[in-house]
């Protein structure tokens, strides 16, 4: 006979020959359990719970290094893209001062181009010419274009009044002659047209 069985009718006997239930037995024999084994028991729950903290902190701390790197990752593309716009700026800044730097040479150019309109010698008429197109293909590449806006409405972002004409020089307030032209980069003005407008 099993030690459970054995229990179970010691149990019935003693009271009063009443059936005792599986939960009844299960009780007793816990209490009747030897301590090392409640121990271990005790130690595994432990464990558990100890186990469980763990994983927690665990799982907290994956989470903040997650967002740690999401934040280095999001600084990281937000200073990329100010390193290029930063760049780009430097290097528009670079080509319009360039490009300011060679308008006194266009200016002479187009002199020369009138100059040798009366001269004989058409090599050199064709020369002269030949290097003031060059030289005005290469700023229309860069998207420098020329202020010359003779016969509008005077502006005074775009162009300097320097003289004033008469009322018989066309309408009151728009551009009758122009002494210099003026050159835009992409919208940002190189040097503005110096003109002389009728008076309104």
């Amino acid at each position: 006979m099993s030690k459970k069985s054995r229990m179970k009718k010691r149990m019935e006997t003693k009271v009063e020959n009443k059936p005792v239930t599986d939960e009844q037995t299960e009780a007793v024999e816990q209490t009747e359990m030897p301590v090392e084994t409640q121990q271990a028991e005790v130690t595994e729950e432990t464990e558990a719970v100890v186990s469980a903290a763990e994983l927690a902190a665990a799982l907290a701390k994956q989470e903040e290094y997650l967002n740690m790197a999401q934040r280095v990752q999001a600084d990281f593309e937000n200073f990329r893209r100010r390193n290029q716009n930063v760049r780009k700026e430097a290097f528009d800044d670079g080509a319009r001062a360039f490009a300011t730097a060679l308008l006194p040479v266009l200016d002479n150019l187009e002199r020369a181009t009138a100059a040798a309109q009366n001269s004989a010698d058409e090599s050199l008429k064709s020369g002269v010419d030949m290097v003031l197109r060059q030289l005005c293909e290469a700023f229309e590449k860069r998207g420098i274009t020329a202020i010359n806006r003779k016969g509008e409405k005077f502006d005074p972002n775009l162009e300097n009044a320097v003289m004033q004409g008469a009322p018989e020089d066309g309408e009151p307030g728009t551009v009758c002659e122009v002494f210099q032209k003026g050159y835009q980069m992409e919208g940002v003005i190189l040097r503005h047209a110096m003109v002389k407008v009728v008076p309104e």
